[in-house]
């Protein structure tokens, strides 16, 4: 089956699956993912966490009527959604909706095992070295050590057909903004952040990162940085999983492989010391926030109410 052939087949099944209600097991009941999502990165958050954080944020959201004129240029015959409808299942976005688009079931444990082979790669090359790997290296990877095995023709398949779908399809409403599966973060064009395990992109988002920390005094730190295809594809595929085969569902918490301003300069940051308790309402909470929004750092990529298709992310600074 091929690339197009195989979305269409997703496309079809999604609209049988959403409307029988199709249940899909979990993460513990599969038993063959870990449902600890601490290592995650910033899907370790609930809907709650994300909603009592958003009293914090002092960024103007965009007028309504600009909201609803830019949302109406989104809109095609097979979405019957208005802006009202639209919000609340952003307000909602940790649970499965009627439109949403699932995985076919007979491609679940692909998707699994797709995920746990390029979990391994991870384990091979480690957390910080991940985020940048191309799919050339993974494969490469897979070829040359037992200990992630060679990727089968199901698998990459599978992976790139998730890269070349039309994410409009899930309701993401984001530009992709890297065009190649086999993108290449070279290695003159990143730089590594000490005592983070994270890259940044050399120039204006290493310059912004380090005027950022002398601001506030060293008291923050780079929670996420450069995040090339192979890794957005891992956390989407991770959240997909999460979210019972619902992709639609893992398209509202984080861009989906090729969307991801986090591919060409946009990066994460977070209080020292404060977990993954960076990802929720607590860092909102915490005067590391407060002076970033005092200095003009939030400068959000996606705002409260936005018409991304992506939940509210204050911790998200925008670059590019």
């Amino acid at each position: 089956m091929n690339r197009r052939d195989f979305f269409n087949s997703i496309s079809k099944s999604a609209l049988a699956c959403s409307a029988a209600g199709a249940i899909w097991p979990s993460l513990a009941e599969t038993g063959m993912v870990s449902a600890d999502p601490a290592y995650l990165e910033d899907l370790a958050t609930t809907p709650a966490q994300v909603r009592n954080a958003i009293e914090h944020l002092t960024t103007l959201s965009p007028d309504r009527k600009a909201y609803l004129r830019e949302f109406q240029k989104h809109q095609s015959s097979a979405q019957e959604l208005n802006l009202n409808q639209y919000l609340a299942k952003m307000h909602d976005f940790e649970n499965a909706h009627r439109e949403d688009i699932f995985v076919p079931r007979e491609q679940f444990q692909t998707l699994i095992a797709s995920f746990k082979r390029l979990d391994r790669v991870q384990s091979l090359v480690g957390h910080g070295n991940f985020n940048v790997v191309s799919f050339d290296d993974v494969l490469r990877y897979g070829r040359n050590y037992s200990a992630v095995g060679v990727f089968e023709a199901a698998e990459v398949n599978f992976i790139a057909s998730v890269f070349d779908a039309d994410a409009l399809g899930y309701g993401f409403f984001g530009n992709r903004v890297v065009d190649k599966l086999t993108s290449v973060v070279s290695r003159r064009d990143r730089v590594k952040v000490g005592s983070t395990g994270h890259y940044l992109f050399r120039g204006e988002a290493e310059e912004l990162y380090r005027k950022l920390q002398s601001d506030l005094s060293g008291k923050v730190v780079l929670t996420s940085g450069i995040r090339n295809i192979v890794k957005q594809t891992h956390l989407f595929l991770a959240k997909t999983i999460q979210s019972e085969g619902n992709l639609s569902r893992a398209s509202r918490s984080l861009a989906p492989p090729g969307h991801s301003f986090h591919g060409i300069g946009d990066f994460d940051v977070g209080k020292i010391g404060f977990g993954s308790r960076n990802f929720t309402e607590q860092f909102a909470k915490t005067e590391e926030f407060s002076r970033l929004v005092e200095l003009g750092y939030i400068n959000m990529r996606y705002p409260e109410d936005n018409l991304l298709g992506v939940r509210y992310e204050p911790w998200h600074i925008k670059v590019t």
